[in-house]
């Protein structure tokens, strides 16, 4: 497992008790259950990061890990170390540290010149600016989020990157604000496994790719299921762990959603060590969780095509 730490803001850090999980991942309050709500918690945790990243800060210490450590130090095993060096060249510094994936779908898309790309839930916008490098001037990459934050931290971004062929939506990925058949390429990074309706999500994607279009996203997936506990908590579900599709499930719901040639590859394995950080880092100190979740948990890229 890699040492690298990234380093939590002082504003993350309180002596009064955490609410939820957007102001440290101390919590075990339980997840709530409708879209609005959960798109509440998110926006609030993401809103939050954006502006750690915008005042040159990591936005990594509320995915899965805690702020309020006696050292503001933590190891982040999902969203570290997901770009090559070299890679980010001429990328505002601003949208990589407001990073919270868990993987590089731009690099795993094979994007071509020309294409059009969707980036749902762009964030501060890595993704994309690196989607319009790849497929040029001719070409169009397209972000989509739904927190003011960092959709204010993205567009300051593009200012400074200079793209001309990037555009920012402001919308949920639930509810495309694109007509159908308007772009070639899907990506998302760790971002899916937020929603609360993820069949709907899918059959968004669908109807917004091209036919032939292809579904290239990098995700947190489960092999087999998880505690309650697991399930219930807000900082594993802010996390990208708990609410996080099965193998079996995404697959049958790309199905379901009309795509075919679904395929899920691992990218990154969680290794015991791992698990047990992002199970202490919400208050799940137990032995006994850390072997029911170890080997479970994995980054994976999720291919699929919408039929020609």
């Amino acid at each position: 497992m890699s040492t690298d730490k990234s380093c939590c803001g002082p504003e993350c850090c309180s002596d009064e008790p955490v609410a939820t999980l957007t102001r440290g991942a101390t919590s075990t309050e339980s997840i709530a259950t409708s879209g609005e709500e959960v798109r509440a918690v998110v926006r609030e945790k993401y809103g939050e990061a954006a502006k750690r990243a915008a005042a040159g800060e990591s936005a990594t210490c509320g995915c899965g890990t805690t702020c309020c450590s006696d050292t503001s130090e933590v190891w982040d095993p999902i969203t570290t170390n997901l770009y090559a060096e070299g890679e980010t060249a001429g990328i505002p510094a601003e949208a990589l540290l407001a990073s919270l994936g868990c993987g590089n779908p731009t690099a795993l898309a094979q994007l071509h010149e020309g294409e059009r790309v969707l980036d749902l839930g762009s964030g501060g916008g890595i993704d994309v600016l690196l989607s319009a490098k790849r497929v040029g001037p001719t070409g169009k990459a397209y972000g989509l989020d739904m927190t003011d934050e960092m959709l204010a931290l993205a567009q300051e971004n593009k200012r400074r990157s200079g793209f001309t062929n990037v555009e920012f939506l402001k919308g949920e990925i639930e509810h495309i604000p694109l007509p159908a058949n308007s772009v070639d390429v899907i990506i998302s990074n760790c971002v899916i496994n937020l929603s609360a309706d993820k069949r709907q999500v899918l059959r968004e994607a669908f109807r917004v790719l091209a036919p032939g279009g292809r579904f290239a996203v990098s995700d947190v997936v489960l092999k087999g299921d998880l505690p309650p506990e697991v399930r219930r908590s807000v900082g594993l579900f802010t996390g990208c762990v708990s609410g996080a599709l099965t193998e079996d499930e995404f697959t049958t719901q790309l199905a379901e959603a009309g795509f075919v040639d679904a395929d899920i590859e691992p990218t990154r394995a969680y290794t015991r060590e791992d698990v047990q950080a992002l199970l202490d880092a919400v208050g799940l100190s137990d032995p006994n969780l850390v072997e029911q979740v170890n080997g479970r948990v994995m980054s994976a890229f999720i291919r699929a095509r919408k039929p020609a």
